[in-house]
């Protein structure tokens, strides 16, 4: 028979201990958000349809970027157990440099049109959190002004072979200059993607007044108040080239881009070189032979060849295979700190992460981008602690399997429908 008795005054104290509501509408929803699916969901209600899309989307009918996210569902872990895990060391060398993490941020164009703070939110919260950030060729911001926002932090810059040379020249000059330390020679892009969102919502660079983006803009006007209010959206390392921003976008993919060129970028560079875009293993072979420092594995993110090889499948073999001779960063679809500490196990040094920091920025500016890199260093320090890893070296591939892959076509379908 349970015993019954009033509630006592001291009791009911301590439960009623109410917590201090937050009155910053912004700090709110960032402390609200718990993953990076949140932040994803709190960016598509504070942006334009056709700006999110561009950020969200990929290659015609995205099955790249399906298989990519997939992929990283069908992780299996395998613990180990009884293992001092109170502290874990999550710093890894990568490309002649520190970072905190095993993960930076990678290179996204045109970065100011998803939130006006941009690349410069990038890499301040970056250099805050001691990771390294990527400028693209086809920022928003300069080369000289991202070193500024992260004076004391590793500044990379990815590189487009632009058809006339002088001008890819000269950008590997500025970004020598401005003390970055490491270059992506990009290789993925003779041409541009089809990607169907973009042309769906008739979207254009810069944006465009149209009826449907009028009437999109209405339940978020301070996205526009900051399109309108805040300095003009190009590619700003390239203001001085001139040509227009749809000509300067079709002068960053050159089918005529040869080893030749990586050559010459390697006389010129004078930091690390790793090349982006790396899909097989007789590439990834062919590069080691040429003697770059590093390779990314990436499909660019899902938004060139739909159906390309997945990064994180491709992996295991290339670090097997040359893992010994050079660096090995992965990407594309990476959308938890899970997902990191999984491509560590299986081989990679390092890995990068775009839309996953982008929807950070778009629900929240530099301060979501902080959300963002706090989110996944959680993330990865649980991970660890869980497997049983007290260092990143400690990963193994024994921590790891990838359950084999089912649906991915019946799937791919229901997402194109939806």
């Amino acid at each position: 028979m349970v015993r019954r008795q009033l509630p006592q005054p001291a009791e009911l104290a301590e439960l009623l201990r109410f917590r201090r509501p937050q009155l910053d509408a912004r700090r709110r929803r960032l402390d609200a958000a718990l993953t990076i699916h949140d932040l994803r969901t709190v960016a598509r209600r504070r942006t334009p349809r056709a700006a999110f899309d561009y950020t969200d989307g990929a290659a015609e009918e995205e099955i790249s970027l399906l298989r990519a996210r997939r992929a990283f569902q069908q992780i299996e872990f395998h613990p180990g157990i009884l293992r001092d895990v109170s502290d874990v060391d999550t710093t890894q060398t990568i490309f002649g440099g520190p970072s905190s993490m095993p993960f930076g941020i990678a290179p996204t164009g045109f970065t100011r049109l998803m939130q006006t703070e941009g690349e410069l939110a990038g890499a301040s919260a970056a250099g805050a959190a001691g990771i390294p950030f990527t400028l693209s060729t086809l920022g928003t911001s300069t080369i000289e002004s991202v070193a500024a926002a992260n004076p004391a932090g590793r500044n990379w810059f990815q590189l487009y072979m632009m058809r006339e040379r002088d001008i890819s020249y000269d950008l590997v000059e500025r970004a020598a200059r401005a003390g970055f330390d490491t270059l992506m020679f990009t290789v993925d892009t003779p041409v541009a993607g089809a990607r169907l969102r973009d042309k769906r919502n008739g979207f254009s660079i810069p944006p465009q007044l149209t009826a449907s983006t009028v009437l999109d803009a209405l339940p978020r006007p301070w996205w526009w108040i900051d399109l309108l209010t805040t300095p003009k959206l190009e590619f700003a390392s390239l203001t001085s080239t001139g040509g227009t921003v749809g000509q300067l976008l079709d002068s960053a993919m050159d089918p005529t881009v040869s080893p030749a060129d990586l050559g010459a970028i390697r006389d010129m560079w004078p930091g690390h070189l790793v090349v982006k875009g790396v899909q097989t293993l007789a590439d990834a072979t062919m590069l080691v032979d040429h003697g770059v420092d590093g390779i990314v594995l990436s499909n660019h993110g899902g938004r060139q060849l739909d159906r390309a090889p997945v990064p994180f499948r491709l992996l295991p073999t290339v670090a097997r295979e040359v893992g010994a001779h050079t660096e090995i960063a992965v990407d594309t679809g990476i959308m938890h700190g899970a997902d990191i500490v999984a491509s560590i196990a299986l081989g990679a040094d390092f890995t990068l992460i775009g839309r996953a920091y982008l929807y950070g920025l778009m629900a929240g500016g530099r301060a979501g981008v902080d959300r963002a890199i706090e989110i996944l260093s959680d993330e990865i320090r649980r991970t660890m602690k869980l497997l049983g890893a007290r260092n990143l070296g400690e990963l193994e591939s024994r921590h790891v399997s990838v359950l084999a892959a089912t649906g991915d076509a019946a799937a791919a379908s229901g997402a194109a429908a939806r």
